[in-house]
């Protein structure tokens, strides 16, 4: 049995990094150029697994070089892989991403390509089942939408990361437990222009247990139905931001496995993604628990 398990994006990523952004119609020399997975599902599963959930991805990978590359890098970090279709004939979900040293900011360009869809079988409705928590980020939408409807008929958690506008996907909204928007989600979709009232219009028409609102270097809000709270970031000297966001909905399923309550699970989360800035690549960065309890006791935090 797998604690935590995810439907979602896995993307084959190149990062390059740069003393600044190019200016357009000019040539500029690389300081680093690395492959690594990337992805909002697949990476907050590895940041669960490296904090010691037990985590499997769901889904299918073409059986290309950047297939075959996220499938060995999931199991680099632990994630099953036992619920992956590997497809011929497909190509992957790719992109390449930009880091500026300058700035400490990125800039991603993106090929969702030809992706193999999957059906989700028996197997893979079962690991649903047997699962505390299922992630879900709006990519792959009718498979997140099966298996949230397989995972809510079981007593599963449904983290939704939504941190994109997809076309549809207020079919996967009202299957959220934990819903963790992006500050850019949560105002755009509800259409007002402060997160504390998006927060609580989200929490209100789809009924969530807990609406969670990341605000990147401030932090975030956190709204159960009574009051609405700010949780903080963590000043840190970033080299990457890249994934910060897709680590922290990571670290939070790991804490709600840990049976924390929501508001320590965001402490947790932000102090997880605040380190895996300090180091190049979504995956590679994420600290261990270990480093994150030091990392909050050392700014008088204990957990």
């Amino acid at each position: 049995m797998n604690e935590i398990v995810g439907i979602g994006a896995n993307v084959y990523d190149t990062l390059i990094t740069t003393p600044f952004y190019p200016i357009e119609d000019t040539k500029l020399r690389a300081t680093h150029v690395k492959e690594c997975g990337g992805g909002p599902c697949a990476t907050g599963l590895v940041a669960s697994s490296k904090l010691g959930a037990s985590a499997a991805y769901i889904g299918a990978l073409a059986k290309d070089s950047g297939g075959e590359f996220l499938l060995a890098d999931m199991k680099r970090f632990g994630v099953s892989t036992d619920f992956v279709d590997m497809v011929e004939g497909k190509s992957s979900f790719s992109s390449y991403i930009v880091l500026s040293e300058e700035s400490a900011s990125r800039t991603c360009v993106f090929n969702k390509a030809n992706l193999p869809n999957f059906e989700i079988d028996e197997k893979k409705a079962d690991a649903i089942r047997s699962a505390q928590v299922l992630m879900v980020d709006g990519n792959e939408l009718d498979n997140a939408v099966k298996g949230a409807k397989i995972a809510k008929e079981s007593g599963t958690k449904v983290l939704y990361d939504a941190g994109g506008l997809y076309e549809g996907i207020e079919k996967l909204l009202p299957y959220s437990d934990i819903l963790i928007p992006s500050e850019e989600f949560a105002l755009g979709h509800t259409g007002v222009d402060n997160a504390e009232d998006a927060a609580k219009i989200l929490f209100e028409k789809y009924k969530p247990e807990i609406v969670v609102i990341t605000q990147g270097k401030k932090g975030g809000i956190i709204f159960g139905g009574e009051k609405v709270e700010k949780y903080p970031a963590f000043l840190v000297d970033a080299v990457d931001s890249n994934g910060s966001g897709d680590v922290f909905h990571g670290a939070f399923a790991f804490c709600v496995t840990m049976g924390y309550n929501y508001y320590k699970a965001c402490v947790v989360s932000s102090a997880v993604s605040a380190l895996k800035c300090t180091k190049l690549g979504a995956r590679d960065g994420v600290p261990t628990f270990e480093e994150t309890i030091k990392f909050l006791k050392e700014r008088g935090i204990d957990v």
